[in-house]
């Protein structure tokens, strides 16, 4: 039975923002072809879910299936080891302060993707196809793309892929990466002593080193508990770390956790990547919407990325059904003006304050410092500003 073409959707991209927006959309009614390879490869890397982006997965159907496989992040904590003059004292952020369980649940990277495209592949509305998209175009009344030989039409195109968006060229977004000093290394640890659900943010002059609670495959008394690894460290060092075996690597990251877990191990696969922004001029354009790392892309600091795009997909998916159910048209400008507007602030705000937080960790100028030690201060001391920035960091706009 064909679709009518207001009702169609074209999403490139098989990562877990692209896969969430496609079951987004057939949960409006909107029949999807999912465009995207199979990609997600050893890493060590894991996804921390903010609890908006968990209540979304459970609104999906994703979560129920997976939850049993992740940890509660309970509490965070954030030290200042940059062993500057002007440095605050350890911060802890408790969720039961905000009303929350937890902020979050940490899981792995590849059991999540595998989760939602078991259920993507499952959907009567998502057509699933390994491969790419080529010659795209955006038209006023329509728009399309090669797919596996076969040309086929939408009046919707959704990017989400990637920060290299070969759509968002296609259609003519400016765009521009700002290549970082830094790399991201990664990995999950056994470790001695119990994490008790804290996340813990070292901040060192090369940027950022998070412990982050991980469900273990083996809760039983006496056994090591699991934590994932997310390591900013300058280019050069990060080329060091890399050749290193796997046991001297485990005992650079102790020694730069100052072995607050113990004697760590490493006991899953590393990945290393290196850091740029993206800087991208709209998330949107005739027939197209951006979602994820094609609309926004910076360090992976606060586990804000993944759940900004998680956002980026709830939002879309809203605007589209709400059109389809007045018998508009999902891909009108309209609709794309209106996810643009809706998206603006919470993309600016998380970007500058990420970009921001990272830039000052690498500055040595004092002035950074002094700023960095009063605002962790003001954190400390300061109860409702703390909650305010916790109940932020969530989500925009969460407990008001």
């Amino acid at each position: 039975m064909s679709v009518d073409l207001s009702r169609r959707a074209i999403l490139v991209g098989a990562g877990p923002v692209g896969l969430v927006t496609a079951l987004a959309l057939a949960r409006e009614s909107i029949h999807v072809t999912l465009v995207g390879e199979t990609s997600e490869g050893a890493s060590g890397r894991t996804l921390a879910l903010f609890d908006d982006s968990i209540r979304f997965l459970e609104e999906l159907g994703v979560w129920q299936g997976i939850s049993n496989q992740a940890a509660p992040l309970r509490r965070l904590r954030i030290i200042d080891d940059t062993n500057n003059l002007f440095r605050w004292r350890p911060l802890m952020f408790d969720a039961a302060e905000i009303g929350l369980d937890a902020f979050g649940w940490n899981i792995e990277s590849g059991a999540l993707n595998v989760a939602l495209r078991r259920i993507a592949e499952s959907s009567p509305a998502i057509h699933v196809i390994d491969g790419s998209a080529a010659a795209p175009y955006f038209e006023e009344d329509r728009a399309g793309c090669n797919i596996a030989g076969e040309r086929l039409e939408a009046a919707l195109i959704v990017a989400a892929d990637g920060q290299r968006s070969k759509l968002r060229e296609s259609a003519g977004i400016s765009a521009r990466l700002e290549r970082l000093p830094q790399w991201a290394l990664t990995g999950i640890f056994e470790h001695q002593l119990p994490h008790e659900d804290i996340s813990t943010e070292f901040h060192t002059r090369e940027g950022p080193c998070t412990l982050v609670p991980l469900a273990s495959p083996d809760q039983s008394h006496g056994r090591p508990q699991v934590s994932s690894l997310v390591w900013m460290v300058r280019s050069a060092r990060a080329r060091a770390l890399r050749r290193l075996d796997d046991e001297a690597f485990s005992l650079a990251v102790e020694r730069c956790t100052h072995s607050i877990l113990g004697k760590m191990q490493l006991t899953g696969p590393r990945g290393a990547v290196p850091l740029s922004i993206a800087h991208v001029a709209s998330i949107s354009a005739t027939r197209l919407a951006l979602v994820g790392e094609a609309a926004h892309a910076f360090p992976p600091i606060g586990a804000q990325g993944l759940n900004l795009g998680l956002r980026d997909a709830a939002t879309l998916a809203a605007l589209a059904g709400e059109a389809l159910r007045k018998g508009e048209d999902i891909g009108a400008a309209d609709v794309l003006e209106a996810y643009e507007d809706a998206r603006a602030s919470d993309v600016a705000t998380r970007s500058a304050a990420v970009n921001l937080m990272n830039r000052s960790l690498l500055s040595h100028f004092p002035p950074s410092d002094v700023a960095r030690g009063l605002g962790m201060a003001a954190l400390d001391l300061i109860g409702p500003l703390r909650r305010f920035v916790m109940r932020e960091g969530v989500a925009p706009g969460f407990g008001r």
